[in-house]
């Protein structure tokens, strides 16, 4: 199989949005630690465990870098922001329990620490939180905007629930899935700085569609990382998505391309459950046989191109320069 991962060099690409909103973005960090704080000993203590673990924090900085692309100048980015990063650490401890998970961002989840029970608890309370926070901010828009990312977020996990394990799942149902699951928070991320910054009509459609597909390549990246990349890069294990029976965009080119008889190890593999590392080798194998990661990486600079489009088009600034660079780091990933 051709080589396409390596490790992630200095994060250059990301390099720019970190300055960008370094200031802000301490604030927003300030927020978060105090917004996961409760009376409830191991509710701080659960949330500390994914919050502190070392995430880029790159949804929030969209947030932030695209109200400031669009001139804003108030605080209410700063609390958007932060909600965001709560609805994408809630997701997190939601699907490490639903996908049975026992690594996240390279160290044990919290399920694997705290239980099942605890964990889906503790991303309830951070949803709520998420949305306390929305609310203060006053912008009825930028909350319909969250709150409908929010519903359409669950509908994706249910979705992929749904289609796990299931070799019947096509493309199209696929980009869908990830489009609900993924993608629907990047753009949300990128769209309420435009609303709460006043932005018109095709500026904030703009940065909406910079976002759903630069979530849409973020995710077909991670696709392709874990089956050929590392836990380092990959925030857990590599290999995961096979064992969990999961039907991602590879998957579902080398079944579509391969013989019958590597059909039938498909099926005993992601329906039947067949998924020892002997099973995970032959998968990469083939994998690599029907050119199924390479065309995958094809479809996310395709996405990537279209986000680097959108972002184009708003107005030159410093942010969108940033904003672009992000393209670049996140399609990166891979070479």
């Amino acid at each position: 199989m051709v080589n396409l991962v390596r490790e992630i060099q200095p994060q250059s690409g990301i390099d720019p949005i970190v300055k960008l909103t370094a200031p802000d973005m301490e604030r927003v960090n300030a927020l978060i630690l105090a917004m996961a704080g409760s009376n409830v000993e191991l509710i701080p203590v659960i949330a500390d465990h994914l919050i502190s673990s070392g995430g880029k924090r790159l949804r929030p900085m969209l947030t932030i870098a695209s109200a400031l692309a669009c001139g804003y100048g108030g605080e209410g980015h700063v609390k958007l922001a932060a909600s965001v990063e709560f609805m994408h650490t809630a997701t997190l401890l939601h699907d490490d329990v639903v996908d049975e998970s026992d690594l996240r961002r390279g160290k044990q989840s919290a399920r694997m620490i705290w239980g099942n029970q605890a964990s889906v608890l503790v991303g309830d309370f951070l949803l709520g939180q998420a949305f306390k926070m929305m609310v203060e901010v006053g912008s009825l828009t930028a909350l319909k905007i969250l709150s409908d990312a929010s519903a359409v977020i669950a509908e994706g996990e249910v979705w992929q629930l749904a289609a796990a394990k299931s070799l019947s799942t096509g493309e199209d149902d696929y980009l869908a899935v990830i489009g609900a699951k993924t993608a629907a928070l990047f753009a949300a991320a990128a769209e309420v700085g435009p609303v709460i910054a006043g932005a018109d009509a095709e500026v904030r459609e703009a940065l909406r569609l910079y976002g759903l597909n630069l979530g849409l390549a973020f995710q077909l990246v991670d696709d392709v990382l874990d089956y050929g990349g590392t836990a380092a890069s990959l925030g857990k294990n590599t290999g995961d998505d096979f064992r969990e029976g999961k039907i991602t965009l590879p998957v579902i080119i080398a079944h579509q391309r391969g013989s019958a008889e590597e059909r039938a190890f498909w099926a005993e593999a992601m329906e039947g459950g067949q998924t020892d590392d002997a099973a995970l080798a032959h998968a990469k194998e083939l994998l690599g046989r029907h050119g199924a990661l390479e065309e995958t990486v094809l479809r996310a600079r395709h996405y990537g191109a279209l986000a680097s489009q959108a972002a184009a088009s708003i107005p030159a600034s410093e942010s969108r320069d940033a904003l672009l660079q992000v393209v670049d780091f996140c399609i990166d990933r891979i070479t």
